[in-house]
């Protein structure tokens, strides 16, 4: 590592520090304040983020949206990324009592019924507060166990896993990450994943279509519901007007027995759309969802998109395409 790059590294990690121990203490009306500013900021600032964002929304909606509501549908993705951040770097506030009253759990009818003692996957995507959806399973009196994002800086992995153990949550290395959650699951327990995380087509990913396009994502869940018998729990952590939050859990998603991983993926995937579509704010339209595209497709996809043999090749064998 040259000289430059571990300076560099370590004024990162100093300037995380202080992030970390100044954003818990502001109050939640100073903490979206501040949220919403760095948001704005962001998206006039990240030129390649927002242009990533102006394509990933036209192809996905279409003319169902005229440019101007693109765009705000854009500067809305942004500030709910800042808002959800800087409330993960909120998160110690919440071991508070006062403080709990912002985050709010909203089961529907019954769902406790169906999850009580059995092995969980709670699933949720890059929507709305997602890390607050994760942070609230031992709240539940689920003891989930989530995977460490990885840093090219090393030093920011400890201050960003001790943030999100903040509930009781355990984060997980990515080696043999599948194994441990599937012991973690087939012994009752819980995990926390993502659905619409974009992987390579030589990684553990399926082929999913969504908004009329194709997507390669993780099947890590449905993995664990076909081999390991889970329920998987979709769920949907919502920013409220007042500062706060509401994760609503669903009912566990039901499948075919002889449903493959690819369906159950998909199946997964058709529950949130509609909610993406409804407040499309809310998602990560930055984020390079659609990675890879089909060889001679009339579809419109994102300029970045690009066609690939492995792509193809996982096509064929989970689409018959």
């Amino acid at each position: 590592m040259s000289l430059w790059k571990r300076i560099r590294y370590r004024i990162e990690a100093a300037s995380v520090r202080l992030f970390a121990w100044f954003i818990p203490r502001l109050s939640r009306e100073r903490c979206v304040r501040l949220a919403n500013a760095l948001g704005e900021i962001a998206c006039r600032l990240d030129r390649r983020g927002r242009a990533v964002a102006l394509a990933n929304v036209e192809c996905a909606l279409g003319d169902s949206l005229s440019a101007e509501q693109r765009r705000e549908v854009v500067r809305a993705s942004y500030r709910n990324f800042a808002r959800t951040m800087v409330d993960l770097f909120w998160a110690p506030a919440l071991a508070f009592p006062e403080n709990r009253r912002w985050l709010r759990i909203h089961y529907l009818t019954g769902c406790g019924e169906h999850i009580e003692g059995k092995g969980v996957v709670l699933l949720t995507l890059h929507f709305g507060n997602w890390e607050w959806a994760s942070l609230s399973a031992p709240w539940m009196g689920h003891a989930a166990i989530a995977v460490a994002e990885e840093f090219k800086n090393p030093a920011l992995a400890g201050i960003f896993r001790s943030l999100r153990e903040t509930t009781g949550q355990t984060i997980i290395p990515q080696e043999n990450s599948m194994m441990k959650m599937l012991r973690t699951v087939k012994r009752g327990g819980c995990t926390a994943l993502l659905t619409d995380l974009t992987l390579r087509p030589q990684q553990a990913s399926t082929v999913i279509r969504a908004f009329g396009l194709e997507l390669c994502v993780s099947m890590l869940h449905a993995v664990l519901a076909h081999r390991a018998g889970a329920l998987i729990v979709p769920g949907m952590c919502l920013p409220d007007t007042d500062g706060g939050a509401t994760i609503h859990f669903l009912k566990p998603l039901k499948f075919n027995t002889d449903a493959s991983l690819q369906q159950i993926a998909q199946t997964c995937w058709d529950h949130f759309e509609p909610h993406i579509r409804a407040r499309p704010g809310l998602w990560l339209w930055p984020y390079k969802h659609f990675r890879y595209k089909p060889r001679g497709t009339t579809s419109e996809y994102p300029f970045y998109a690009n066609e690939s043999g492995a792509f193809e090749k996982l096509r064929r064998k989970e689409l018959g395409a």
